[in-house]
């Protein structure tokens, strides 16, 4: 079975989401489209920025570009559409636009290749994606922008599919740290349904930091922690179960409370995107005793790895391939290069 096939089991729209530029984003994205026409599955393919052209308009550098077979639902902005090399019929004038013009959805006519754009936006993500099914989709693979965390928020998609690889790091083994960490924050227990969560819920729209204390809550004149690390700690006391941060959970915010506090609190954060923590930290973190749930983690439903870096060096593959799945297990792991084969 197809790793494309597999993964339609159980999630309906998976986002494309880069460790970082050239972690093999496209290329995973023009792997699954492959996989499609092989396995007779009618794609949905939508962008949260432009992707698709031959040279990388930021670096220069050469890009793959995007084959899309007769039957797949895209979008494509105005100015996008007449440098399509594949026939487009346009099924639907959308109302979100973008720097390259108005929205369509097109239907793929005759293959070729095209350039891809959609909404920035989660909301309007998700209403064209509504759209794309309703139009026959059976699968939409949303092309997400590279090394921006909030494009992998839980709301834009069902899952990812996360791209890393030798780009991040020249030394294998912190690439493989690097992405394990970031799997491991994604995957982060969800806060359990019960009275802790029911009151953060109903507070939710102060869009400030809360202590739980039993029953009883506390509303903080902050929406962050960013430079309140010292505010919060005298804020906490005896009493304090939770602590609910909307903003950014960072470094110098876990620095500033006292560790005692740290291993007395359980901290909850929207998502996983909202922490901003290097390995060593967040393990410095956990050995304090330091506990986070999250309202909404982020599924993980693959891995691939691209062992080679622009700059000219490369990793060796199998031992690449070996290490990340030791590290993550229970998530399919491949090398779409290589064709893609699932252990």
């Amino acid at each position: 079975m197809s790793l494309l096939s597999q993964l339609m089991q159980t999630y309906k729209t998976l986002s494309i989401v880069g460790m970082a530029k050239n972690s093999g984003k496209t290329t995973t994205l023009n792997y699954l489209i492959r996989e499609s026409m092989d396995d007779g599955i009618i794609l949905g393919v939508t962008s949260t920025g432009r992707d698709g052209e031959s040279t990388d308009m930021v670096t220069g550098t050469e890009k793959p570009r995007i084959y899309l077979a007769a039957g797949t639902i895209v979008s494509v902005p105005r100015k996008l559409y007449e440098l399509a090399d594949a026939g487009l019929e346009i099924i639907s004038l959308t109302n979100y636009s973008t720097a390259l013009g108005q929205i369509m959805l097109c239907r793929v006519e005759d293959s070729g290749y095209v350039q891809i754009a959609g909404p920035v936006n989660t909301k309007d993500q998700k209403e064209i994606c509504g759209e794309m099914f309703a139009r026959g989709a059976d699968l939409i693979l949303i092309d997400g922008a590279a090394g921006r965390r909030s494009i992998a928020a839980p709301d834009a998609s069902d899952a990812i599919i996360l791209t890393t690889g030798a780009v991040l790091f020249r030394s294998m083994k912190r690439v493989v740290e690097e992405t394990a960490h970031i799997v491991r924050l994604y995957q982060l227990p969800v806060l359990e349904n019960g009275n802790t969560r029911d009151i953060i819920f109903q507070n939710l729209k102060s869009e400030k930091i809360m202590l739980v204390k039993g029953n009883n809550i506390n509303i903080l004149d902050l929406r962050t922690g960013l430079l309140a690390g010292n505010f919060l700690d005298e804020a906490i006391d005896e009493e304090t179960d939770y602590i609910y941060i909307p903003g950014a959970l960072t470094n110098s915010v876990i620095s500033d409370i006292h560790p005692s506090k740290i291993r007395r609190v359980e901290f909850i954060l929207k998502d996983p995107t909202k922490i901003f923590t290097d390995v060593t930290s967040w393990q410095q973190f956990e050995k304090k005793g330091g506990k986070v749930k999250v309202l909404r983690n982020i599924k993980v439903a693959a891995l691939t790895v691209n062992p080679y870096s622009p700059e000219g060096y490369y990793l060796e593959r199998e031992a690449l391939l070996t290490a990340m799945r030791n590290v993550v297990e229970g998530i399919p792991v491949i090398d779409v290069k290589m064709g893609g084969k699932i252990h």
